[in-house]
């Protein structure tokens, strides 16, 4: 993947604030035709966009299909059918009698030229779909990928100018100088999906200009099991919410809390479960992604390595990044699995 040239990025920044000054974003027909360009893009590419994700992340093809590249396709078809609805004038009804005179409206103006940035765990749904918000509010777009999904981000770069208006839509790739260079200009929109450490750096960087910004970050995800709940059925809808992306997804289940009378039989319902999935072992399987990078891998290992808690069953690795679900049972407060 070779990354945007830094000198670029400012041209790429002044022409899109061009192309919205001049209205090109703005007629309804335009931006339908932008939604309709993009679901093609992904239509006529669905497996060689499949194959990114799986080089990038070890991404079953299912999986892939199932979370990014149909979910996209809906969205942005929804997006596209609705266009008229969410953008006519609301007549404002609730206001007192001597106001009601004035036919007070809201109009939906177009907020201009917005930077996305976009994560590397979903990095096509997170990447696209904010894209698809932009067109149909008639916004000019930027699209920062992630330099951890490489082959995803190589693939769009040159996908993207095949179907859209390469004066409204632009992709930036590359790392940290890249992003940073981007944070340099005034944005009239930053939508960023990642952790809290790089979001308080864009969230200053956005401030110096006084720029909104939409931050969709990740956090701990715990799960409560009530004692009277079906374990067998809690046991297979939390292993089934943990390993879908191999776990790193923002809503991942993190931690469970259970009676502790019942943990024991909760944990054995997980093993059951677990069996059921992957007969032959999850590092065995195709049918569960990978940890996205050696040094993500080497981190995961480090915090079940500190556990004072105790392993039931998994905790197994390989060289290709794999990891095996895990369950951990008596974890207390302050181990090194609740530090993340």
């Amino acid at each position: 993947m070779s990354a945007t040239p830094i000198d670029e990025i400012p041209k790429i920044h002044e022409a899109l604030r061009a192309s919205f000054r001049k209205g090109l974003t703005q007629p309804i027909a335009w931006r339908r035709h932008q939604l309709h360009q993009l679901v093609r893009m992904v239509q006529e590419n669905a497996d060689a966009l499949a194959a990114s994700l799986a080089s990038d992340l070890g991404r079953p093809r299912q999986e892939a299909f199932m979370a990014e590249i149909g979910a996209v396709v809906e969205k942005v078809l929804i997006s596209a059918k609705k266009l008229e609805e969410w953008t006519k004038p609301v007549q404002v009804k609730n206001v007192p009698d001597w106001q009601k005179s004035w036919s007070p409206t809201i109009y939906k103006g177009s907020k201009g030229t917005v930077l996305i940035i976009a994560p590397w765990n979903y990095p096509m749904i997170l990447s696209l779909q904010p894209l698809c918000g932009a067109i149909a509010a008639g916004c000019c777009a930027v699209i920062k990928l992630s330099e951890l999904a490489p082959n995803y981000g190589a693939l769009l770069a040159q996908l993207l100018p095949r179907y859209l208006d390469q004066s409204a839509y632009r992709i930036v790739l590359g790392e940290v100088p890249e992003a940073t260079k981007l944070l340099e200009f005034q944005w009239d929109h930053i939508f960023y999906t990642g952790n809290g450490r790089v979001a308080r750096i864009i969230a200053a960087a956005a401030a110096k200009h006084l720029t909104p910004l939409t931050l969709e970050l990740g956090g701990k995800s715990p799960v409560i099991v009530d004692g009277t709940f079906d374990i067998a059925l809690a046991a297979k809808r939390i292993l089934w919410g943990k390993i879908n992306n191999a776990g790193q997804i923002c809503v991942a289940p993190d931690f469970v809390l259970v009676l502790q009378e019942k943990q024991d039989e909760l944990t054995a319902a997980l093993k059951a479960a677990y069996n059921s999935f992957y007969p032959e072992g999850a590092l065995n399987s195709t049918s569960i992604s990978r940890i996205v990078s050696d040094s993500h891998h080497k981190r995961l290992r480090g915090l079940l390595s500190r556990t004072r808690g105790e392993i039931v069953f998994g905790g197994q690795t390989d060289e290709k990044k794999g990891f095996e679900p895990t369950v951990v049972k008596n974890v207390a407060e302050g181990d090194s699995l609740l530090e993340e």
